[in-house]
């Protein structure tokens, strides 16, 4: 028995000694890995940055402006007193976390507008035209220097976004060049709510536009006098003069290139995508090209490397100017001119912010005849980019465009060297292989890069995206925007025809390309948004596997593939309920939507059917129809009955039906006040739970019912509208 004993114990020793020497070997491999990734420490401080302005936007309250800068401070000291430690770069990133805390506080408090709190009109609405965008079915006018009926100084808008449907969008007023004020008579309303708990928050949106209401015309508009001198400083003047610029050279572009190829060629000349045809945009997004449609890096490397070539190329042809003079960067100042004036045009959306700050840092190097293409201009790009537009990190252009050119820069740093000597080793066709190569694997990497993005933002993955890039990213590159590049160098002299027409060409390959590819079976995958906390898993392994260089970055793998898995782990609400109680909606066991009304609220409809990855949206059976919806879904002329997971839930639309159905439900969703008519049931939603909490979501189980809505979705911030009553 002793022999035994002791023997365990030594075998227990044994353990804990084997034990704490891996636990000893791991530490030490991590301590010198993080020694040997020394110059790539900084890479992580626009993580801080990105991770603290995050930590903003999640809060369910808005705090006051004092708790970042305060940390910030007391970080910075605390760092520069350990200036000479390791653990002075954690207090660096801590900094780094304050400030886009603070950054993000700081510009929501900036932008801060009247917004309107209930619908008005029709009222006659008078303004300064700040940006004309054409739409498939009209025209958008964006107004600001607004007088409104019925509104004091105090409770009018910055900025209004009006619809001009129809004919209404066609008179030449309405074309107007910013800088014109006009006046119109139009229906107004607050910026609509998210459709769902953890929907698109289009409210988020228009509050950092300064937009306080959007609404339709119900009259042409009207010249209301000259341009409004008001502001007349030169940053306003200059985004007028873009703005009319834009305005016009779209009609240029799009009387020269007809009809959807028209539109797309705006699009990538000037980033104008309101007029595109829905069929396009969902043939581009199935096919997995629809990045071609947002200028980015990919077009303004194009530009500028074209203006690039052709000036050096051009100067090279007079040897005594060659010889003499630096013409590589007098190519690169005028590159960086094109740049930065195709920015301007673009109108400076995020991805084209971010590609401009690139080809710049690119530009200023040549110039000051060193690289600088690399990981650390990526992360100045986008610390410039969060410190001027914080919110930006929340929408899927910022996200997209950076996850793909960290993807891209990560993995040709890895592979560096290999493409050039099998360059160097043949001739045209190794060249000609080799450049096809390059696209496939930028193609692959580019899609596995963003498609996490892709899934949570628009639910949905495209199949055939390599195969799409393989023929699209080449047809761009090489034949459209060059060619649209020599439409805006002709458009002095009026011949941008010449150009306009064989580009007109090249789009309409790519449209064919992208309906052909979009009509394969199976070309879009729908799948559900991963969770917050899957995402941001997901996200931290990948910049672990991309920032860092040696082979402990494949430490961030498992992370990668939990927050990958994550998307499996979501379920679609059983029940959901607009905040105006106009649409319900039943998402049944067999993966079929259920609406009350395909005519009404298509939009939030569309959007449910996305988030919950529908394989098919129909509407409630007709009133005593004797098929069923999903899950046994019936209707009478006063309610629906639907058993989802064996509970029974009463869609009450009348109150003649509370006392019945509150008696048997378990669940009753009420689009008229209950006011304790109704305690029988385990959960109770009526009109007034919408009007204070916005739209509803429910899930249902044998075990438990859980609800969330809007207000708990999004909390009390400054860009959610609440009832007058809780304000």
């Amino acid at each position: 028995m002793t022999y035994v004993q002791g023997s365990r114990r030594r075998s227990a020793v044994r353990f804990y000694w084997w034990l704490m020497a891996g636990l000893w070997r791991s530490a030490r491999w991590l301590a010198q890995s993080l020694a040997h990734d020394r110059p790539r420490w900084s890479l992580w401080l626009p993580v801080a940055l990105g991770v603290g302005i995050i930590a903003y936007f999640s809060l369910p309250v808005e705090p006051p402006l004092w708790p970042g800068p305060l940390l910030a401070a007391g970080a910075g000291s605390l760092a520069w007193a350990l200036r000479r430690r390791a653990v002075v770069w954690l207090l660096i990133a801590m900094v780094a976390f304050a400030m886009g805390f603070s950054a993000a506080a700081w510009r929501t408090q900036q932008v801060a507008a009247p917004v309107l709190e209930a619908r008005i009109g029709p009222v006659i609405v008078e303004g300064r035209v700040l940006a004309s965008e054409a739409r498939p079915d009209g025209r958008r006018l964006l107004l600001d220097h607004l007088r409104i009926d019925r509104l004091g100084p105090a409770g009018t808008p910055e900025r209004v976004r009006i619809t001009l449907r129809g004919r209404l969008g066609d008179g030449p007023v309405a074309g107007a060049l910013p800088g014109a004020r006009v006046s119109l008579l139009a229906t107004l309303l607050p910026p609509p709510p998210p459709a769902a708990p953890d929907a698109f928050d289009f409210q988020r949106i228009a509050w950092f536009d300064r937009i306080g209401g959007v609404g339709f015309a119900l009259s042409a508009p009207t010249a209301a006098g000259p341009a409004d001198p008001a502001r007349p400083g030169l940053v306003n003047r200059l985004r007028l003069a873009l703005g009319g610029l834009r305005q016009t050279v779209h009609g240029r572009v799009t009387a020269v290139v007809q009809g959807s190829s028209g539109t797309v060629a705006a699009a990538l000349m000037m980033g104008e995508r309101g007029a595109i045809p829905e069929t396009v945009l969902v043939d581009m997004r199935r096919s997995g090209l629809a990045h071609l449609l947002a200028i980015s890096g990919l077009h303004m490397g194009l530009v500028a490397g074209f203006v690039f070539l052709v000036v050096r190329g051009g100067l090279a042809l007079a040897p005594s100017v060659a010889l003499r003079r630096p013409i590589k960067k007098w190519a690169a100042v005028i590159a960086l001119l094109a740049s930065l004036a195709y920015l301007g045009i673009a109108g400076a959306p995020v991805p084209t912010q971010r590609a401009f700050i690139m080809i710049a840092l690119v530009l200023l190097a040549v110039l000051a005849d060193r690289r600088a293409l690399s990981m650390r201009t990526v992360a100045l790009a986008a610390v410039v980019v969060m410190l001027v537009a914080p919110e930006s990190v929340l929408g899927p252009s910022f996200q997209m465009s950076f996850a793909a050119v960290v993807a891209l820069i990560a993995g040709y740093e890895a592979l560096r060297g290999r493409g050039l000597l099998f360059r160097a080793r043949g001739g045209v066709g190794r060249s000609v292989a080799l450049y096809m190569g390059g696209v496939a694997l930028t193609s692959v990497i580019a899609v596995i890069a963003t498609a996490p993005f892709a899934v949570a933002n628009f639910n949905q993955l495209a199949v055939y995206g390599l195969l799409a890039n393989m023929i699209g990213v080449p047809l761009t590159a090489l034949w459209i925007m060059p060619l649209g590049v020599m439409a805006f160098l002709l458009m002095p002299v009026g011949l941008e025809s010449w150009a306009l027409i064989p580009m007109g060409w090249g789009i309409e390959a790519l449209l064919a390309t992208a309906a052909m590819i979009a009509d394969l079976p199976g070309a879009v995958v729908p799948l559900m948004a991963p969770p917050p906390w899957g995402l941001g898993l997901l996200v931290l392994g990948a910049l672990w596997l991309c920032l860092w260089r040696h082979s402990w970055r494949w430490l961030g793998l498992p992370a990668v593939v939990v927050g990958a898995a994550t998307v499996f782990m979501v379920t679609p609400p059983d029940l959901l309920v607009t905040g105006d109680g106009r649409l319900l909606g039943v998402y049944g066991s067999d993966g079929r939507l259920a609406v009350s009304s395909l005519r009404r609220e298509r939009f939030a409809a569309g959007i449910w059917a996305e988030r919950s990855a529908a394989r098919a949206t129909l509407a409630f059976p007709p009133p005593g129809h004797p098929s069923a919806g999903p899950d046994g879904l019936r209707c009478d002329a006063t309610a629906c009955l639907v058993r989802p997971h064996g509970r029974l839930v009463a869609l009450v639309s009348h109150p003649a039906a509370l006392a019945e159905d509150c008696a048997t439900a378990d669940v009753v969703v009420s689009l008229v006040p209950v006011r304790g008519r109704c305690s029988g049931p385990h959960t109770i939603i009526d009109r007034f739970d919408l009007w204070r909490g916005g739209a509803h979501a429910l899930w249902l189980s044998d075990e438990r019912i859980r609800l969330r809505s809007d207000r708990d979705a999004r909390g009390w911030r400054p860009w959610v509208l609440l009832p007058p009553a809780a304000r």
